[in-house]
Parts: structure tokens; sequence; C-alpha cells
């Protein structure tokens, strides 16, 4: 059952590649798109407001396809809230190496200058 499931969401993923939130995705784990992960937090944000509309007009006698509506919305608003999170601690290791780096480098500027 695993190994079903693992094999469908590899298949799913190829065919999603240019969905709109994977694209956005690709951008933010760059070195250069990590300082915009805490941004595309707040996308969650307007997700979560389109599934609560969806659940209203679907409480109020909508049709039962907008569910696949609400489940899709739910899923790209937590795919921004964990994208967020990763890319800020992806940033900051990122950070740390850049700073460690420039230590090094200070540090043999000091003992090749004696």
């Amino acid at each position: 059952m695993f190994r079903l499931s693992l094999a469908f969401s590899a298949r799913t993923h190829g065919w999603l590649r240019y969905a709109p939130t994977n694209l956005l995705a690709d951008a933010i784990r760059t070195r250069r798109g990590l300082k915009w992960g805490t941004d595309a937090m707040l996308l969650a944000i307007p997700y979560l407001y389109a599934a609560a509309i969806c659940t209203t007009i679907i409480g109020n006698g909508g049709p039962g396809w907008l569910n696949i509506l609400v489940v899709l919305f739910i899923w790209n608003a937590l795919k921004m809230l964990w994208l967020g999170l990763v890319s800020l601690v992806l940033l900051l290791r990122a950070w740390a190496g850049e700073r460690r780096v420039h230590r090094m480098l200070a540090a043999n500027r000091a003992t090749g200058a004696n």
C-alpha cells in the first residue's frame, strides 16, 4: 500500500510540475528565493479564506464538487505554511554557513598578514 502511494505521488508530481504553487515552491527553494519564504506564508490566508467561502456555499446547498476545491485550497495553504517554515530554517543555515566562511577568510588574512 505504501509503495503504491509513493508511486502515485511521484507520478502526480510529474504531472503537476507546472502548477503555480509548485513553481513558487521551486523558486523559493533557491538561495536567492529563500528570503521570500516567509512572505509566501502570507499566501495561506487567501487560500484558507477561499476554502471558508466554498465551505459556506456547500453548507447553503451548493454543488458537492466544491469539496474538491476546499481540499485543494487547504492543501495549498498548508503547503505555503510549510514552505515558509522550511525556507526560514534553510535561510538561517545559509547565513550561518556564509558567516563561517567569512570568519575563516578573516582568520586567514590575519595569519597571512603577520
